[in-house]
């Protein structure tokens, strides 16, 4: 898919080439929100973006809870980045469980979800499709979690929900960061169709 605005390669100043150079770092290439978004604004946009997944770090709710929620909100906007990063970094915080976050889209039917990751998850895909959340899961979400952990899980929906716009705006599609692990070819089907529905 063509980005609406051409990448830009060469960044001009000193301090967008130094966050490329750590894009180029971190993940083997300059990203492409970073090259079609974040390089025509000024710094202090790319460095309020780069903050926002450190915020993780003071959740109560778990890391793996947060990244669930993110991935299932990135499949439901269809940001192909995303789902693709949230993808690579699943891959690498949590291998053991990568099968749940490809099938994250059917936490009501598997077994593998908790009854709290569904309701943390029922609450995430209300507020994502509704933009407001029923009574009836904020009860069920309340059973499980803290108030601050209730507040935790919006704020990992509308995180996720700045870059999916973002990136939607420009038509940023994925960069090719995760590759699944060689698996059968019909447990490789059925994982990519799950992961981009």
């Amino acid at each position: 898919m063509e980005t609406r605005l051409a990448p830009i390669e060469n960044p001009t100043g000193f301090l967008m080439k130094l966050v490329y150079w750590f894009s180029k770092k971190q993940f083997g290439k300059v990203i492409t929100p970073l090259k079609v978004i974040y390089a025509r604004l000024p710094i202090s946009f790319a460095s309020f973006t780069q903050r926002l997944p450190k915020l993780e770090s003071k959740y109560q709710i778990s890391k793996h809870l947060a990244l669930l929620i993110r991935t299932h909100v990135a499949q439901l906007n269809t940001c192909h980045f995303c789902i693709d990063i949230g993808k690579a970094e699943a891959m690498k915080a949590f291998p053991d469980q990568l099968d749940k976050f490809l099938s994250v889209s059917r936490f009501r039917e598997l077994p593998s979800f908790s009854a709290s990751e569904r309701a943390a998850l029922q609450f995430a895909e209300e507020l994502t499709l509704n933009k407001k959340v029923s009574d009836e899961t904020f009860e069920e979400v309340s059973s499980y979690f803290t108030e601050r952990q209730i507040v935790e899980i919006a704020w990992a929906v509308t995180h996720e929900h700045i870059y999916n716009l973002m990136n939607g705006a420009f038509n940023v599609g994925s960069d090719g960061l995760c590759q699944l692990p060689d698996t059968a070819p019909a447990k490789r089907a059925e994982a990519a169709t799950v992961a981009y529905r």
